[in-house]
């Protein structure tokens, strides 16, 4: 069954209906619309208003860390070869898609003596929230204050909190930020963050007064500049703890908190005058910076875990030798994971820089299995979205020729964490207020190129995502 399950992940389609056809129409209509926009392929039109600028910009970034990626992932491969052929007592045995990830969590295991169910009665949902809001107030000077009586709200489960900033000495309300954390019948899976309002400063008098005077809320002050108040929504889908224990959070679930909290802070912290540039209204491939950014705080340093994770029963702290056994396990199998996603990038790009009667003639199955043979794909992998099920490229032309965006947001992301580890201290004053004034507070007001220099004081540089993934070393 276990084999079963993920050959077919592999080969998953809408039931009784290949897309392939209707994959190719929107292709043609794609290559129609460039070419009415005068641009080459789709793969330019969609790229000239982003921080890469041209397909070339992309592919040069995909293409540096694919050949380390192929390297770091055979090695994995040997050692799950060696695994399977150790637990099936035969020397010549292959990996297969469907064997990898059962194999690489045994492995895990067996190298690291990491167990993620030890880990999770530490990481309690009450423990991150904390945990949560003592890093953003650490970092930025916001506080998140539980409104216990609020208005009416759509649901129970939901929590409404006041965001006020104290960094500056006088408490001023900036925001308000609603949690909605558990799982439920009819809510839509996954997590995501949104807004009910935007910042912005063309408010008026009456949408402050209603703020002012809204049942629950208490508005010490104006807020600054006539600001318009930011409601933002972070939503997540964890299970809740059996018998009136709370949930107790994976790893992986911690980092989802962090990140959905970044794109908040996006939207909370906004600091422009029109609500079209403001919160997460930027280009493609910045938007996931601040989300990403905010994981750093769990996965690249345990000053967090140190201070906060403590087990919701005793109360006593997660262990150090858990938190090292976890930073060692979370780089094993990073080769298979980075070439599992950047094989389905190279793909999009090459796709959307198809010209017209290329697209016309196109097999999209054949397509695929060329280009998969032109990369070296290394076997017993996968991509992780084949065309047949590629929701992010067909579904809307929001991430068509654009599924790229998540690696170059991670190269930005460790880039700007790094400025932190420079400093000698991951809650550096000035280094986070110029992260919050240049990537959290500026919106699309400036051209985020340039933001990003600003914060930083240079262009970003590849380096430290490939050091966090352990590619490197490869690379050398």
């Amino acid at each position: 069954m276990r084999a079963l399950g993920h050959a077919a992940f592999g080969r998953r389609r809408p039931r009784g209906r290949d897309n392939s056809a209707i994959a190719k129409e929107i292709l043609q209509l794609r290559v129609e619309a460039a070419a009415l926009h005068g641009h080459e392929t789709y793969a330019h039109y969609q790229t000239a208003d982003t921080m890469a600028q041209t397909p070339e910009a992309v592919m040069g970034l995909l293409l540096q860390t694919w050949a380390p990626a192929c390297e770091a992932a055979l090695a994995e491969r040997a050692e799950l070869r060696a695994h399977l052929a150790d637990e099936l007592g035969e020397a010549d045995v292959e990996v297969q898609p469907w064997d990898w990830r059962y194999c690489a969590e045994k492995v895990r295991k067996a190298k690291f003596a990491f167990d993620e169910n030890a880990l999770k009665p530490y990481l309690s949902l009450p423990v991150m929230q904390r945990a949560l809001f003592a890093t953003v107030e650490r970092l930025y000077g916001l506080r998140f204050v539980r409104v216990e009586e609020p208005p009416p709200l759509y649901h129970p489960d939901v929590e409404l909190y006041e965001v006020r900033d104290v960094g500056a000495g006088e408490e001023a309300l900036v925001a308000l930020f609603l949690h909605d954390n558990y799982a439920r019948p009819n809510k839509q899976s996954g997590a995501w963050m949104s807004e009910f309002r935007g910042q912005s400063r063309n408010w008026n008098a009456l949408s402050f007064a209603e703020d002012a005077h809204a049942p629950g809320v208490t508005v010490t002050s104006a807020p600054a500049g006539g600001d318009q108040l930011p409601i933002v929504i972070n939503n997540n889908n964890f299970a809740r703890g059996a018998d009136g224990a709370p949930a107790l959070l994976s790893f992986d679930d911690a980092l989802t908190l962090f990140h959905e909290m970044g794109h908040g802070l996006h939207g909370m912290l906004s600091s422009v005058t029109y609500s079209r540039l403001s919160g997460t209204s930027v280009l493609r491939d910045f938007v996931e910076l601040p989300s990403q950014l905010l994981e750093h705080w769990l996965s690249s340093t345990d000053v967090v875990l140190r201070a906060h994770a403590k087990h919701y029963q005793t109360g006593e702290p997660v262990p150090t030798e858990m938190l090292e056994q976890l930073a060692r396990a979370r780089k094993f199998n990073m080769g298979f994971e980075t070439v599992e996603y950047t094989s389905c990038a190279l793909v999009d790009q090459a796709l959307h820089a198809l010209p017209k009667e290329a697209v016309d003639s196109l097999d999209l199955k054949s397509f695929e299995q060329a280009h998969l043979r032109k990369l070296h794909m290394p076997e017993g992998i996968v991509m992780r979205h084949r065309p047949p099920h590629f929701l992010h490229l067909f579904a809307s032309s929001g991430y068509a020729a654009m599924y790229y965006v998540y690696q170059w947001a991670e190269v930005l992301d460790a880039d700007a964490f790094d400025t932190f580890l420079e400093a000698g201290d991951v809650f550096d004053p000035p280094t986070a207020a110029r992260l919050r004034k240049w990537v959290y507070s500026s919106g699309n007001s400036v051209e985020p190129g340039e933001a990003y220099r600003q914060f930083k004081g240079r262009d970003a540089t590849v380096e430290p995502m490939m050091r966090n993934k352990g590619l490197l070393e490869v690379a050398a």
